[in-house]
C-alpha cells in the first residue's frame, strides 16, 4: 500500500513540474525565445493545457487511491478552498473595477490564494480528525 502510494505521489509530481514547466516556456517563450511566433506560441499554450489535463488526472488517480477518512478531509479542505476563491476572487476583482485598488487584479494573486487556502484548510482539517 505505501508504495503504491509513493509511485502514485511521485506520478503526480512529475505532472505537476512538468506543467510548471510548459506554462513557464509557453509565457516567456513568446517573449524570448521564439520571436513572437503565434503558431509556436498556439503549440506551446496547447502542449500546456494537455499536460495540465494530464496532471489533473494524476490527482484524481490519487485521491481514488485515498482511503474514505483521507477523502473527507480533502474534500472538506476543497470545498472550502473553493468557495472562498470564488467570494474572494469576486471581491478582488469588484476592487479593481470600482477602482478601489489601483493595481489591476492579478491571476497570480488568485492562485497564490488557492494554494495557500487549501493548504491550511487541510492542515486545519487533518487537524480536525487526526
Amino acid at each position: 500500500m505505501k508504495q503504491e502510494r509513493k509511485k502514485r505521489v511521485l506520478k503526480l509530481a512529475i505532472w505537476t513540474w512538468s506543467w510548471v514547466g510548459s506554462l513557464a516556456v509557453a509565457t516567456f517563450g513568446y517573449q524570448f525565445l521564439w520571436n513572437q511566433s503565434k503558431v509556436v506560441t498556439l503549440a506551446t499554450i496547447l502542449l500546456n493545457l494537455g499536460i495540465g489535463i494530464g496532471m489533473i488526472l494524476a490527482n484524481r488517480n490519487l485521491f481514488n487511491h485515498f482511503d474514505e477518512l483521507e477523502r473527507k478531509i480533502h474534500l472538506e479542505s476543497l470545498a472550502i478552498t473553493l468557495g472562498l476563491t470564488v467570494v474572494v476572487g469576486l471581491t478582488y476583482s469588484l476592487f479593481d473595477l470600482t477602482n478601489i485598488i489601483h493595481n489591476d487584479a492579478e491571476i497570480g494573486m488568485l492562485v497564490g490564494f488557492i494554494g495557500i487556502t487549501y493548504l491550511i484548510s487541510l492542515l486545519v482539517s487533518r487537524k480536525k480528525y487526526l
